[in-house]
């Protein structure tokens, strides 16, 4: 059973999350997910967060809030591993940051660039996040978040 250890990245600003699809896959194969990713070999999880979101957003000025916790995601049957995931609050201080975006991971230079969609949705609403990558949102602490019940 393979373990690889993982960052994931919720990215918050004004109660929004940033969350991304690739692009270039069918919605059934990948979801909305949070920015996310591999720890390197001799990298702490506080460094592999950072870059994992500024390689899949392509935003600067990213820093960690809160450290979150860790957690254990089983990928069977998709695939034999059971990753431990690192969870990561993180705001930014962009300003002009649009709805929508897009953005290319480079992927070190293996293979073909991935092309991601990025945008802000509540953070209430994030329950959509797949991949079980919506574990630890409970844990953020974003002020009083309005609900589909208030006028």
């Amino acid at each position: 059973m393979h373990r690889p250890q993982k960052v994931i990245a919720y990215i918050v600003r004004d109660g929004r999350l940033v969350v991304l699809r690739h692009a270039d896959l069918a919605w059934d194969e990948a979801g909305f997910q949070v920015p996310a990713g591999t720890i390197r070999a001799g990298e702490l999880p506080e460094d592999a967060v950072l870059r994992e979101a500024r390689e899949e957003t392509g935003l600067d000025g990213l820093r960690i809030v809160r450290h979150l916790g860790v957690g254990e995601y089983d990928m069977r049957p998709y695939a034999d591993a059971i990753h431990a995931r690192h969870y990561f609050h993180l705001t930014t201080d962009h300003s002009d940051i649009p709805e929508r975006w897009e953005a290319f991971e480079d992927n070190d230079g293996v293979g073909e660039r991935i092309r991601f969609e990025l945008y802000w949705i509540p953070l209430a609403k994030a329950h959509v996040i797949s991949g079980g990558q919506a574990a630890f949102l409970g844990r953020i602490d974003a002020g009083p978040q309005p609900s589909r019940f208030d006028e």
